[in-house]
């Protein structure tokens, strides 16, 4: 009976584990622009993907010490990406090199998605364009990649543009 029971435990803990892996450590991000000229490809980690709003204050004269807080205008902060340097690192030096001579905002999806590519989460951004890359040192002697980071600017991912609400 106790290899019986051993046997039920393991079961459960794979069962277990496999169940956490849609929210394990095997995830990446999937850049998806919406022009086809470009495809960044999969980065292994994404920071800077955070809202802050402004805090503003009301007070009325008669009030007394009463005040009023409301959220006030949106500040998105950079987005950046970081992955080991491989092929689709050629299609960023491309979009950089276009950007450099034409500034052009991009429209596209940073996307969350799981070890079989699954999207768990997206994030659609409505204009970005390059603030930085950097490659980090490579030692060939070493066992460690050299890793690439791509740092973009962007105007948001909510969807609160209340310029685009309709009256009707």
């Amino acid at each position: 009976m106790s290899a019986l029971s051993s046997v039920a435990g393991i079961t459960g803990q794979v069962q277990s584990a496999m169940k956490s892996l849609s929210v394990g450590m095997s995830h990446h991000y999937a850049v998806l622009i919406d022009n086809v000229m470009y495809h960044f490809g999969d980065w292994s980690r994404a920071s800077g993907l955070s809202v802050t709003w402004q805090q503003l204050e009301h007070r009325e004269g008669d009030q007394g010490n009463y005040v009023e807080y409301q959220p006030g205008p949106t500040k998105y902060e950079p987005i950046t990406l970081s992955r080991a340097a491989g092929p689709y690192s050629r299609v960023v030096q491309y979009w950089l090199a276009q950007t450099s001579k034409n500034p052009k905002p991009q429209s596209g999806t940073i996307q969350l998605v799981d070890f079989i590519g699954t999207p768990l989460v997206q994030w659609r951004l409505a204009e970005f364009f390059p603030v930085g890359w950097s490659i980090e040192s490579f030692d060939a002697s070493g066992a460690k990649p050299a890793v690439e980071t791509l740092k973009l600017a962007h105007t948001g991912f909510l969807d609160d543009d209340l310029s685009m609400l309709s009256p009707f």
